[in-house]
């Protein structure tokens, strides 16, 4: 296997929690959700390389929040930027070596070892790999006033950790920032290259409103849903 990178983005503002401290940093069973985030990785692999990307004007906060915590997972912090796009952006900037990435999301603390296991082992193969579950609600495609029913079957929900070669990423992100690119996958896309979906875990939420932290505490309580 290369050398593992994971650049973990962060730049939540906490405006769907209606609270005024980022969501990044509000507790779940009592620790900051980026705290279990990183967690999980290092769960993964101890010797990975952690880069975490905030907004200037939160880092003292989140070495505050390390201190307080006793939290010491080794990790970089790097500084944000204007759009997620060169929040990433700004994260490779501070890998010098060849091997592979992940980019993941801050709030998604419950991924799991075998799906971040499962991106690395594809991206070996194919340079590119992202997490999907299947969808299960019934959809409807809405065009100006009027919509349609789809088959959800032609449809996947996109996670995150998503891998890549980072020569590959690197090279992709020297493209023009625009309003399409609504993750990594989707840089790389346009690129020219093809992605490799594997296997995600439906536990590996996105945590952005008050009703996802109720769901988040279930999960770490074992409550049943």
């Amino acid at each position: 296997m290369k050398r593992l990178y994971t650049i973990i983005v962060a730049g939540g503002k906490g405006m769907r929690m209606g609270k005024d401290l980022p969501k990044q940093f509000l507790p779940i069973d009592g620790t900051p959700i980026l705290m279990h985030t990183l967690q999980a990785f290092y769960d993964y692999d101890p010797s990975m390389t952690l880069i975490v990307v905030l907004p200037s004007d939160q880092q003292a906060y989140w070495s505050k929040l390390c201190g307080d915590y006793h939290f010491t997972i080794p990790h970089v912090v790097v500084r944000g930027g204007e759009t997620r796009f060169h929040s990433v952006k700004n994260g490779l900037a501070c890998i010098n070596e060849e091997g592979l990435v992940a980019v993941h999301d801050g709030v998604r603390p419950f991924v799991h070892c075998d799906t971040i296991d499962r991106c690395f082992a594809a991206a070996q193969e194919s340079g590119a790999a992202v997490p999907v579950v299947e969808v299960v609600d019934s959809l409807r495609k809405v065009e100006d006033e009027e919509s349609k029913a789809v088959s959800r079957r032609d449809y996947r929900i996109v996670q995150t950790p998503q891998v890549f070669d980072i020569s590959l990423l690197k090279e992709a992100y020297k493209q023009p920032y625009t309003v399409d690119f609504t993750d990594d996958a989707s840089v790389v896309e346009a690129y020219g290259r093809k992605i490799s979906l594997v296997e995600g875990n439906r536990e590996n939420i996105k945590i952005t409103s008050p009703f996802d932290l109720i769901i988040a505490e279930a999960f770490l309580n074992k409550c049943t849903i």
